[in-house]
C-alpha cells in the first residue's frame, strides 16, 4: 500500500506562509515605530523652525519700529502689511497708555517684552494654533502671531517620504521573508517527499544536503534510517528464506508419508516406520515454530522479565535431567559441573532455563557418538565489558566439530551459521542461538561463544552476580 501524506486541517498554514507573515509583521512593527519617531522628530523640527521664523519676524518688527524715523528704512506699516498678506498677525503695544492686545495675544506677552525678554510660545486660541513671538522696541512692544497649520506636523514632501519609507520597509520584509522561507522550506519539502517515498517502500534515496544545519541533521538522520531499513529488510528476507527452507523439508516428509498411507501405498508392517518418520518431522516443525514464537515474544514490547533469587545449580541440574534421554539415545556423554552450592543470582530462572535448553538442543544436533556435553555454572571474575561488576557464568560446552574464529564472532546472529554450514553438518533454523543472545541481553548480561576445552564450542551466559 502506498504511503499517504498526513492529513492537515484546513486552518493550518505552511511554514513558508508563517515565515513570510512573521517577516511582514516584524517589518510593519518596525515601520510603525520608525515612522512614529520620524513624525515626532519632524514635528519638533517644524515647530522649532516656526519658532525661529516668528522670533525673526518679531525682532525685525521691533527693529523697524526703532528706526521708524530713518528715511532709508522699510516702513513699519509696509512690513506689517507684508506679514498680514500671508496670515501673520502683528501688534505694537504701548503698555504705558494701557494698550489692550487682541487675541491671540495676551497681556502676559506684553509683560514679558516689557521686562526686556525676547521669545516665542505655542498657543491655541479658538481652535487655531499659533506661534507667538514678542520683543521690546525703544518705546513699544512688538508682537507677532504666526499661524501653525500643516508644517506643525509633516509637510507634503515629508509625508510622501514617510509613506515611501513605510512601503519600502514592508516590501523589504516580505522579500526577506520569501527568501528565508525559500531557503528553509525547499529542503524541508524535499525531505518530506523523501520520507513519503521511504514509507512507500523506496530505499537508497538521494537526500538534500543544503539548507540550515538543522535541516542537514534531519537529512542525515533520515539517510541513516533508510540504510537501517535496507539492512533490516535484507536480514528479514534472508531469515524468511531460511525459515521457509527449514519448514518445507519436514512438511514435505509429513505430507508425503500421510498421502502414501491414505492412498494405501504404505500398509501393514510399513505403517509404524512411516508413523515414526511423521512423528519425528512433526517434532521438528514444532521446535521451529516454538523458536519463532519465542523470538517474536522477545522482540515484542510486552516481553517481561521477572527477577527473583535463583539457584543456578538447580536450573542447570533440571536442564541436564531434561536433556539426558536424548543424550543417551545419541551416545553423548552428558556431564554437570557445579560448585558445592549455588551459585545464587537475582534473575529470571525460567528465561535462563530456556536459554540452556536451546544450547543443549543445538549441541545434541551436531555431536557425534561418544562426544562430551558439559553443563556448568560458576562465579567468575568480571571482564572489562562487565564494568567491574561481579558476574556468574552458565556454560554449555561440547566436544563437537567446533567453529572457526570468524564463526564464533557471529554465532548469535540470526541464521548466519545455518547458511554457512548447510549441507556440511546438521543445522537447524538458525533461531536457537539468536534466541540465546537476545535472552542474555534481556537478562542484563551477554552471550559469549568461545573454543571449549573439550575441543568443540563453549557457549556462555554471563549474568550480573
Amino acid at each position: 500500500m502506498a504511503a499517504q501524506a498526513p492529513a492537515t486541517g484546513g486552518a493550518s498554514r505552511s511554514l513558508a506562509t508563517r515565515v513570510v507573515t512573521l517577516a511582514v509583521v516584524v517589518a510593519l512593527v518596525s515601520t510603525v515605530v520608525s515612522t512614529t519617531a520620524l513624525v515626532l522628530v519632524s514635528r519638533q523640527g517644524n515647530l522649532n523652525q516656526a519658532a525661529v521664523l516668528a522670533q525673526h519676524e518679531v525682532q525685525q518688527l521691533a527693529d523697524l519700529d526703532d528706526q521708524r524715523l530713518d528715511p532709508s528704512a522699510q516702513s513699519v506699516a509696509a512690513y506689517r502689511k507684508s506679514l498680514a498678506a500671508r496670515g501673520t498677525l502683528t501688534e505694537l503695544a504701548m503698555p504705558a497708555r494701557g494698550f489692550t492686545v487682541t487675541a491671540p495675544f495676551v497681556a502676559a506677552d506684553v509683560d514679558r517684552a516689557r521686562q526686556g525678554s525676547t521669545g516665542t510660545v505655542e498657543r491655541t486660541v479658538g481652535g487655531r494654533r499659533w506661534m507667538i513671538g514678542w520683543a521690546p522696541s525703544a518705546r513699544r512692544v512688538a508682537l507677532v502671531a504666526e499661524p501653525l497649520t500643516t508644517p506643525t506636523w509633516l509637510t507634503r514632501r515629508q509625508g510622501l517620504d514617510v509613506a515611501l519609507m513605510a512601503l519600502a520597509s514592508l516590501l523589504g520584509g516580505a522579500l526577506a521573508g520569501l527568501l528565508l522561507a525559500r531557503g528553509v522550506t525547499r529542503p524541508l519539502a524535499r525531505l518530506a517527499d523523501a520520507a513519503h517515498r521511504l514509507g512507500a517502500g523506496q530505499r537508497r534515496l538521494e537526500l538534500p544536503t543544503d539548507g540550515p544545519r538543522e535541516v542537514a541533521e534531519v537529512s542525515a538522520a533520515l539517510d541513516s534510517l533508510s540504510q537501517a531499513l535496507v539492512r533490516s529488510e535484507d536480514r528479514q528476507r534472508r531469515f524468511l528464506l531460511a525459515v521457509s527452507h527449514e519448514l518445507r523439508t519436514p512438511l514435505t516428509a509429513v505430507t508425503g508419508y500421510a498421502e502414501a498411507m491414505a492412498d494405501g501405498d504404505i500398509a501393514g508392517d510399513q505403517v509404524p516406520a512411516a508413523a515414526a518418520v511423521i512423528r519425528e518431522e512433526a517434532g521438528r516443525l514444532r521446535r521451529r515454530v516454538e523458536d519463532l514464537l519465542a523470538l517474536a515474544r522477545l522482540e515484542a514490547d510486552d516481553f517481561t522479565v521477572t527477577t527473583a533469587p535463583v539457584d543456578l545449580g538447580q536450573v542447570v541440574r533440571a536442564a541436564a535431567a531434561a536433556a539426558l534421554p536424548r543424550a543417551r539415545a545419541a551416545g553423548v556423554q552428558l556431564q554437570v559441573q557445579l560448585p558445592p552450592s549455588g551459585p545464587m543470582v537475582t534473575t529470571d530462572g525460567e528465561r535462563v532455563r530456556q536459554a540452556v535448553d536451546a544450547l543443549c538442543d543445538n549441541a545434541l544436533r551436531v555431536l557425534p557418538t561418544g562426544a562430551p556435553l558439559v553443563l556448568a555454572a560458576f562465579p567468575a571474575a568480571p571482564a572489562a565489558v562487565d564494568g567491574g561488576r561481579p558476574v556468574v557464568v552458565v556454560q554449555v560446552r561440547d566436544g563437537g566439530p567446533g567453529l572457526s574464529a570468524s564463526d564464533l564472532a557471529v554465532a548469535f546472529e540470526r541464521g548466519v551459521l545455518t547458511e554457512r554450514y548447510r549441507g556440511e553438518r546438521p543445522v537447524g533454523s538458525g533461531l536457537g542461538l539468536a534466541l540465546v543472545g537476545e535472552l542474555a541481553r534481556r537478562l542484563g548480561g551477554r552471550a559469549v561463544a568461545e573454543e571449549a576445552p573439550e575441543g568443540g564450542v563453549s557457549f556462555s551466559l554471563v549474568l550480573p552476580g
